[in-house]
């Protein structure tokens, strides 16, 4: 279940980059968006696989979906300009945590009711 959030938030964080900068929405255009940011991700399951903390692993998985995706960009000559970085920090640790805070939230509703 986690894998799949994270790699659905990746896709749409790659689709909208390339909207928004008019780069197509091809399924390799978008698969070479995401590549870095999906290595990072899978970094971050290996450091949580054992997490019982969804806020953990959220900061975990989205933080090194946002480092060891830019290291990358850096290493193959993709930008890291200052507000891309930051886009990208907001929307991966954000993103991350934000959405399971929701599964979080909604498992503990349906505990209770």
């Amino acid at each position: 279940m986690h894998r799949l959030g994270d790699l659905l938030l990746l896709l749409v964080f790659a689709v909208a980059g390339r909207s928004s900068h008019e780069l197509g929405l091809t399924a390799l255009g978008v698969l070479a968006t995401a590549w870095p940011f999906a290595v990072g991700t899978a970094v971050g399951w290996m450091l949580t696989w054992r997490a019982r903390r969804w806020w953990v692993e959220g900061l975990a998985v989205g933080g090194m979906a946002l480092a060891v995706g830019m290291l990358l960009r850096v290493v193959t000559g993709a930008g890291t300009a200052p507000a891309f970085v930051i886009v990208a920090a907001v929307v991966l640790v954000g993103g991350a945590l934000g959405w399971r805070a929701v599964v979080q939230a909604l498992s503990v509703r349906r505990r209770r009711v």
